[in-house]
Parts: structure tokens; sequence; C-alpha cells
């Protein structure tokens, strides 16, 4: 489903990304950790047709991410650790908001679901601006899943999450990935987070990729030792 293979990217003289390899299949669900300044924000922009890479190639869905960037944001749907909402609107006006965007069809049910599996449907008609971090950030969630995406990437959604509120984004991303129908990218700086969420972690420094291995063939140990080294902790 996704495709990478020699992703540079560079911002005048400083390199985000350097040579980075990559393949995740459908129904997958992949973690990729990292320090601040990693390169995960970029990785997951130019996934999102939001950054173009200065070279190496990129495919979601077999479509070339240079030439069928419109085509592509249609399999996708993005939510980062800023939800960036209409604050001034009601939930479910957000979500009208984006579904009529992207042709939903059946929206007002499909709203409706998305506002349950999220646990916002008692919330549906307040404004953003009174809800929590914890519930915005869900709630940016159900937009991203609005029109049924194959692919979901996800930046750093738990930042600023107090515990409560990351463990119901935790179950509410466990059902997603329960499913089995959508390709998952997520990043995060926290290891342990990401070795409990994806079938196959990276771990990202300075734009490399240093580490990777599936879920089941993870040495938990060895993998605390290499991101210590990395963060410093």
């Amino acid at each position: 489903m996704i495709y990478v293979r020699g992703l540079v990217k560079r911002f005048g003289h400083t390199v985000a990304l350097r040579g980075v390899d990559l393949d995740v299949s459908e129904g997958e669900s992949l973690t990729v950790v990292g320090p601040n300044g990693a390169g995960k924000t970029t990785l997951i922009r130019v996934l999102a047709t939001l950054s173009r890479p200065t070279d190496g190639e990129v495919r979601i869905g077999g479509l070339h991410i240079a030439r069928d960037a419109v085509a592509i944001r249609r399999l996708i749907g993005v939510a980062s650790h800023q939800p960036l909402l209409y604050e001034e609107l009601s939930a479910v006006e957000n979500l009208v908001f984006y579904g009529r965007m992207y042709g939903v069809p059946r929206l007002s049910q499909r709203i409706n679901d998305l506002l349950e599996l999220v646990g916002l449907s008692a919330q549906r008609d307040e404004a953003v601006c009174t809800f929590s971090r914890g519930m915005k950030q869900r709630l940016a969630l159900a937009r991203a899943l609005l029109h049924d995406p194959r692919v979901l990437l996800l930046d750093e959604p738990f930042t600023g999450l107090d515990r409560q509120a990351a463990t119901m984004l935790s179950r509410v991303l466990t059902d997603v990935h329960a499913s089995g129908s959508r390709t998952v990218v997520m990043t995060t700086h926290d290891l342990h987070r990401g070795l409990a969420m994806g079938d196959h972690l990276v771990i990202l420094d300075r734009g490399q990729i240093v580490y990777q291995a599936r879920r089941d063939d993870l040495d938990a140990a060895r993998l605390d030792e290499i991101y210590r080294g990395l963060t410093g902790d």
C-alpha cells in the first residue's frame, strides 16, 4: 500500500530525511518512533502530499505521489498533534463541512457512527472551543476517518494528552486497527507506546532509519537501549 525508496527531503542546507526506505502492506500498522527532530513529521507530510520529496520514489496505493497527489488525497486521512478544527463550530458541523467536501454518502449516518466510535455522541452539538484537548484529538480522528480512507496517517496524536485522554484515544485507535481494513502510519516519540500499537516498528533518527522490525521479532530491551542512546535519557 505504501512504497518508499530513497526518500530525501531537504530544506535549504538542512536534510530532514536521508534515503528512507519503507514498505507498508495493506491493513498493516506501522509506528515510526524517534526523538524530536528525527524527521517524523516531515515523513508524514510527504506521505500526506503536503511536502514534495527532494529525491526518491513514493507511491501510495500504486499512485505516484508527485503525479497523482489529488487522487492520493482521497485515499488518505490525516490527523496530527494540532487538531486544526473550526473551534466556533460544533462537532457535527465540523464533520458536515468536511463530509460535503469529500462527497461522503449517507453523511448523517456516517457522522453518527464516527461520533459513537470516538465517544463524542453526547457532545455532538457543542462548540469545539469548549472541548478538552483529548476531545479535540478524538474529533480530529473522526474527521480523518470520515471519507473511509484506505490509509490513516497520524502524526504524534498523543502529544499534550493527559493519561485518561491518551487511554481513550489508544482504545479508539486499537478499534480502528482491529478492523484490518486500513493501513495506519503513526509517529510518536514514546517508544513504549510504539511497541504497543504497531505491527511494524521503525526508529528514525536524524532523518535515517536506524532500526526496524516486525512486532513479533522485536527485542524490547535492545530497543530501549538503542532509543535511550538517541534521546540521552
